[in-house]
């Protein structure tokens, strides 16, 4: 039995065909209209776009995307929640890192993890996380000289390769705590990394302190063996060998503010070295930075990107931390000098941001860059979309305090913010928590007094500035 007849297509001109064209078609003999519905076929065949592929939903399929193969395009600008569950996934391994270290001087374990490898996840509350901890990670201060528990190294389980897509392996750091993490932190001169020993590249530059850190060496340390970057160096190069070469591998670098730096610096490293590459081609290598500061300089952003280290920094507007090193002279304000300044005299952000913003006034400073804070608001999507919608109702707008929109947006933002914080009726009680998060950076009263003199010099300023 034939099949029945079908009608011809209908076709509906597209509107870049110009009226004056559609005209003279709508106008010709029978003969030019058979070869005019050729022409406008040929039309749509080259105007009509593809359809878009599908985004894939589940995370083995979307992996890679999720791990920056695309820079995350369309993924951050509402926040894709794939995303934003990979983010507060390994936000809660970082997260790790502090409820396991022992800040207890009379404990043996002091400054060191509490728990052992195989159940520190499990004591911290993620015992369904699908990762093995297979070291620990040390690293040590110059201003000390003595090591201290920073990390760990994880690998993927069996059965969370199947969900996760492929094997991960991850290293997470923590952020500041002790005294002379805070020093190093303050070391805020740029240095020539040089990590790769066959060409030094003294262009690329990043913080002396956070370098340090990286390359210390406490020889007498029972834990470590060696620099904090010779045992994770060792360590995830070991792992990558460890599994077949047709299994798909991925490496992810998370820290939480200066573990944030040691992770870019790590990230660095592991493609600068080519310690990444796996039968012929490139692993991808990601870094999750929460709360991080700047790392390095223009030159050592350039080289990262033509590395394909791929960051996704996830910031709070209002944290300082963040803003740090180069507060005033970073990637924004440095073209706008009359003068200028050269590619390696100042800090840059580099990688792709996922832009929160909370602040709590009485819990200011520690609230705006407290992990768990950062968390909970992730967790929270609603309560981030209420707090976007509050903002564009106002008024009155005040930009982000520490933009890059130079000298004069910076003091008009000091002005506005002076003259609400001296209205403020409880003046007296922030002042003392801030006067009490200084003192707990340092164990000497004359560091106290010298934050209350700097801190009466700062409110005259603010004082003559908003008369």
């Amino acid at each position: 039995m034939a099949a029945p007849r079908l009608p011809p297509p209908s076709f509906a001109p597209p509107p870049s065909v110009r009226p004056r064209a559609l005209a003279q078609l709508s106008a010709s003999s029978s003969t030019a209209a058979i070869k005019s519905t050729r022409i406008k076929r040929e039309v749509v065949a080259v105007t009509t776009p593809p359809a878009p592929a599908a985004r894939a939903t589940s995370l083995s399929e979307a992996w890679r995307e999720i791990q920056g193969e695309g820079d995350w395009v369309g993924m951050v600008e509402p926040l894709s929640p794939l995303l934003r569950d990979e983010i507060v996934r390994y936000g809660e391994l970082v997260a790790a890192c502090y409820r396991g270290f022992d800040l207890d001087p009379a404990s043996a374990r002091y400054l060191n993890c509490m728990y052992g490898k195989r159940s520190l996840l499990r004591e911290v509350g993620l015992p369904e996380s699908g990762y093995v901890v297979t070291r620990y990670v040390y690293a040590t201060p110059a201003a000390t000289g003595c090591s201290r528990w920073i990390g760990y190294v994880a690998v993927a389980s069996d059965q969370a390769v199947r969900r996760l897509g492929r094997r991960d392996v991850l290293v997470c750091f923590r952020g500041t705590v002790t005294h002379a993490e805070w020093l190093a932190n303050l070391m805020s001169a740029l240095e020539s990394a040089r990590l790769d020993p066959t060409e030094p590249r003294p262009e690329v530059r990043v913080e002396s302190g956070f370098l340090s850190l990286y390359t210390s060496d406490e020889s007498g340390s029972r834990f470590n063996g060696g620099s904090c970057r010779e045992q994770l160096l060792a360590e995830v190069s070991r792992l990558m060998g460890e599994y077949k070469e047709e299994e798909e591998v991925s490496v992810t670098l998370a820290g939480h503010s200066m573990g944030s730096a040691l992770a870019v610096l790590l990230g660095y490293d592991l493609v600068e070295l080519g310690l990444n590459r796996r039968a012929g081609e490139q692993v991808p290598v990601t870094v999750y930075s929460y709360g991080g500061p700047r790392v390095g300089n223009a030159g050592f952003r350039r080289r990262c990107e033509e590395l394909g280290l791929k960051v996704l920094r996830v910031a709070n507007a209002n944290d300082p931390v963040t803003k740090l090193p180069g507060m005033f002279l970073n990637e924004g304000s440095a073209s706008k000098l009359p003068w200028g300044a050269g590619a390696g005299a100042y800090y840059t952000h580099f990688g792709v941001e996922v832009a929160l913003d909370f602040f709590d006034v009485w819990n200011y400073p520690m609230c705006v860059h407290d992990m768990e804070a950062y968390l909970n608001l992730l967790k929270c999507p609603q309560l981030t979309m209420e707090k976007k919608k509050m903002k564009k109702k106002k008024v009155v707008q005040v930009n982000n305090p520490w933009s890059d929109d130079g000298v004069h947006g910076v003091m008009e933002v000091f002005t506005t913010m002076a003259r609400r914080f001296l209205e403020e009726p409880r003046l007296d009680l922030i002042l003392w928590r801030w006067l009490d998060a200084a003192m707990q950076v340092s164990e000497f009263e004359a560091h106290a007094y010298a934050c209350s003199d700097i801190w009466s010099g700062i409110l005259r300023l603010l004082w003559s500035t908003a008369l």
